[in-house]
């Protein structure tokens, strides 16, 4: 008899890991911060990630910078 796969919590929020990788890898884009992040969060959704930017931004922890056609660069404020 199979046992069915349990999901675990993760112990570390989305929004305190990105701002680990921030403080490791220092300034992305946001496509190879979403890569990161995936390592971690097979589940995360790309509509997830922006939500997390977007309160990382308001909270004044990020800043996110247009750049080319889609591409955003995200900062850490130190």
């Amino acid at each position: 008899m199979c046992m069915p796969t349990v999901k675990i919590w993760k112990t570390r929020p989305a929004y305190f890991v990105v701002l680990e990788i921030l403080e490791k890898k220092g300034d992305m884009v946001d496509d190879d911060l979403f890569s990161q992040l995936k390592d971690e969060f097979e589940d995360l959704g790309y509509k997830d990630f922006n939500n997390v930017l977007l309160r990382l931004e308001i909270s004044g922890k990020i800043r996110t910078t247009s750049m080319s056609r889609g591409k955003r660069r995200v900062e850490l404020i130190q």
